[in-house]
């Protein structure tokens, strides 16, 4: 499982030009990639690292600054681009495998009482966002 977070001022999911998502002012925008043989272990170590890592403002992590989290599901993080000129999608889990677990990310991220917002899985979406910082950090478990 792989997780890009992103620390924002604000961050929103749209889907036909609705607003299906939102995080107002400071939080993390957390783009979350399954891979085939991932499981409650990644899970686990995705969500706590994006509840208790410090870096937020100040070196917070949300749950010390009662920040919200936007969670988005994304393949393309399993994009593998070193040969030719299109990515394989290979690496990533289809989507009767990653729903699920993305599903559970944001569960135990809400299970800790952060708020947790969500994309849709499967639609084509527009996430918006003001990186703060710029502050960008790649995880994998």
């Amino acid at each position: 499982m792989r997780a890009v977070l992103q620390r924002v001022d604000g961050a929103e999911v749209q889907i036909e030009g609705e607003v299906v998502g939102s995080v107002e002012g400071e939080g993390l925008l957390a783009l979350i990639g399954v891979t085939h043989d991932d499981g409650p272990e990644q899970v686990a170590t995705i969500a706590r690292k994006i509840c208790e890592l410090r870096i937020l403002e100040g070196e917070r992590s949300v749950l010390d600054a009662g920040a919200q989290v936007l969670v988005v599901s994304q393949f393309t993080l399993y994009g593998d681009a070193r040969k030719g000129r299109r990515p394989s999608w290979s690496g990533a889990a289809p989507g009767p495998v990653a729903e699920p677990l993305v599903e559970q990310v944001v569960e135990a991220i809400r299970a800790r009482g952060i708020t947790a917002a969500t994309g849709r899985f499967g639609a084509q979406m527009r996430v918006g966002l003001t990186n703060d910082g710029p502050f960008t950090i790649l995880l994998e478990a």
